[in-house]
């Protein structure tokens, strides 16, 4: 486990808050892993009804820390940690509710798209710059955008990385609310809470009625990833990761 990854319990509801705010909350493989484990461990839990993910003032998520793709691009290995995590997501039994503030970026943006509620803050920025590293999208994003945007939007998004500002990405169904940066977690909490005293069998129920097969999703988020991990060893990628990291220095 790692202290970049906190879990706290209240009452039914597991929040999963990011917490490495001297990289804006990018995600380590250690942080995949221990996302996974918790998300695994509250579907098992019968006291647990809701996850919520949180992030910190300001930033929800950078993304994936660039130092590990780099790693990767060079000759590392990658890990499962991240595959586990996505898988972990797409097959989640309980509801997620998401409240996202500032930075959102890549897995940022993309982990929303599973959650059935997210509330964002006016100065949120929805964010996949994927093709820009090289890379391709993942965790589902190319089919689950295209689905809520349509097609041309998503390529906007996906393709030419064009950010989504939070009240756009409400009126495109990709967000439930835009809520003030002071009220955030509050609103967040109180929904899930809210979704927590629901019968849970019915709300189930419900859900997978809403959600549908998970087959086409769980073959996309396969096919992402074998894309992804080609890419992660390409010169594009490799050349973008470099002049990335070059610009941070």
């Amino acid at each position: 486990m790692t202290d970049h990854i906190l879990i706290e319990r209240r009452g039914a509801v597991q929040v999963i808050r990011m917490n490495r705010p001297d990289k804006k909350n990018a995600l380590t493989r250690a942080m995949y892993g221990a996302m996974a484990a918790a998300l695994t461990a509250g579907d098992a839990d019968p006291d647990v009804r809701v996850h919520v993910f949180l992030g910190l003032p300001g930033m929800f998520s950078a993304g994936n820390d660039l130092a590990d793709f780099l790693a990767v691009a060079t000759g590392g290995e990658g890990g499962n940690e991240v595959w586990d995590f996505l898988m972990t997501l797409a097959k989640s039994q309980k509801p997620m509710v998401s409240g996202v503030d500032g930075i959102a970026v890549g897995i940022g943006t993309t982990l929303n798209l599973h959650c059935d509620l997210t509330f964002a803050t006016p100065r949120t920025v929805f964010r996949t710059p994927f093709v820009d590293l090289g890379l391709v999208p993942e965790a589902g994003s190319s089919l689950l955008v295209p689905q809520l945007l349509g097609r041309q939007a998503a390529f906007a998004m996906l393709g030419l990385g064009e950010g989504l500002p939070a009240e756009q990405a409400k009126a495109a169904g990709l967000i439930h609310a835009v809520v003030p940066e002071d009220e955030l977690e509050a609103v967040t909490l109180t929904a899930a809470e809210t979704v927590a005293a629901k019968p849970p069998q019915a709300l189930k129920i419900a859900r997978d009625l809403m959600r549908g097969s998970r087959e086409d999703l769980v073959a996309r988020i396969g096919e992402e990833a074998e894309r992804f991990r080609e890419r992660l060893r390409s010169d594009e990628a490799r050349a973008a990761f470099v002049a990335f990291m070059n610009r941070k220095k």
